[in-house]
């Protein structure tokens, strides 16, 4: 069956280009168009060993041992800078969630905040969105809210644009873009490592708990573009530059005291590894102190979790998701990292007629009793708009 889904990640990488990490629709899309293919897997996993619930991992030194168990949000840096944010803080005062993953440089590369700081100003660009981030980083505090700074590492047009040789060039000497303009860095080059680490530190000592690292990866479908393209390599394969980007990254925050997270393909882990764009679950995984899968149930395609259409079925497609996981991460001993998901409060209409349902309450106390019924404490929320559903059951 692994063989299998390989093979379907090829296909989806060949037929589609880059469809966002989070993208409330795009990969849902490419996704359908595979579910022929895939009615086969209809058998649910074995469940692991999962006595010991993966939030807990006292053979990890954790550097925030007085760290909640995170019940977060994602948030916008126009969000966390604007009027909306009166809003998502009045939620978080009145529910258990306690976390706000907040945008600290965007997908589009811009840093969202004045930063004085020389080795930014030189290499990035600032568009600050949150116009006062001491003042924001204080009411985090006054409010009790644990802050995670998103970072999107290698999908960044604004740096593409202004470095061409860090990214990837096409031969008439244009930088090459995704289908929907998006450009990428090439993750070979180690100044674009060592650029992200300097936001991620100035983030640390902004007052941030935790960094998070997405779009840890290589552009969808770059192995069907590589040949084509002109750019700076090694002898080392995409797997191991992304892997070493991590634990690179891992050893340089150590002396700020932060965690380090990652979000990952949610799919990810059920094959052996995703050699196109370079994510290995496993080896990524056990670098940090916290993976954050995406398994939205409407990025899963009919067939997954003996399902015919996952986003109608938000308990069991995220249990199958889950058990996967823990499955996955199982080798890694007292390397495993806190598992922390990303979960679904937006309606995926883009599926068709038939083959998606609302989301709102039930669906988002659906999906986290699925989490805590396979020993997950941990979640987080994504809504691209910011949204959330105010009564959901989001524990104590």
């Amino acid at each position: 069956m692994d063989i299998l889904l390989t093979l379907l990640l090829l296909l989806q990488s060949a037929i589609g280009g880059d469809g966002g990490q989070h993208s409330e629709s795009s990969l849902g899309k490419l996704w359908h168009t595979t579910q022929l293919a895939i009615k086969q897997q209809n058998a649910k996993p074995d469940k692991p060993n999962v006595e010991q619930p993966t939030t807990s991992n006292p053979s990890k030194e954790d550097p925030q041992k007085d760290a909640p168990k995170v019940k977060g949000i994602y948030v916008t840096a126009y969000s966390a800078g604007g009027a909306r944010m009166a809003t998502l803080l009045d939620l978080l005062d009145k529910t258990a969630l306690n976390s706000m993953v907040i945008d600290l440089k965007d997908d589009s590369g811009f840093i969202t905040y004045k930063t004085t700081n020389p080795e930014l100003t030189k290499i990035g660009t600032p568009q600050p969105f949150i116009k006062d981030i001491t003042k924001t980083m204080a009411t985090l505090k006054e409010h009790q809210i644990y802050p995670i700074a998103r970072i999107v590492v290698f999908k960044d047009t604004i740096l593409a644009k202004k470095k061409p040789e860090w990214s990837f060039v096409n031969a008439d000497g244009s930088v090459w873009s995704n289908k929907k303009g998006d450009r990428f860095v090439n993750p070979y080059r180690k100044e674009v490592w060592d650029y992200n680490i300097a936001v991620a530190k100035e983030a640390a000592k902004l007052g941030f708990k935790e960094i998070q690292f997405d779009y840890v990866r290589f552009p969808e479908g770059f192995e069907k573009k590589a040949d084509h393209l002109k750019f700076t390599k090694t002898e080392q394969n995409r797997i191991d530059i992304v892997a070493g980007f991590v634990a690179y990254a891992k050893k340089q925050l150590e002396p700020l005291g932060v965690r380090v997270s990652v979000d990952i393909f949610g799919y990810a882990a059920s094959v052996p590894a995703a050699e196109g764009i370079g994510q290995d679950f496993a080896k990524i995984s056990s670098a940090v102190d916290v993976i954050c899968p995406m398994i939205y149930p409407s990025h899963y395609s009919a067939g997954w979790f003996d399902q015919k259409d996952p986003d109608k079925a938000p308990y069991a497609t995220i249990e199958g998701a889950t058990i996967a996981t823990h499955k996955k991460l199982d080798s890694l001993g007292d390397k495993k990292p806190i598992v922390r998901p990303w979960i679904q409060d937006f309606t995926a209409s883009w599926l068709g007629k038939g083959h998606y349902i609302k989301y709102g309450t039930a669906e988002v106390n659906a999906q986290i009793k699925a989490l805590n019924d396979n020993n997950v404490e941990e979640f987080l929320l994504w809504n691209a708009g910011n949204k959330y559903s105010p009564d959901a059951n989001y524990g104590k």
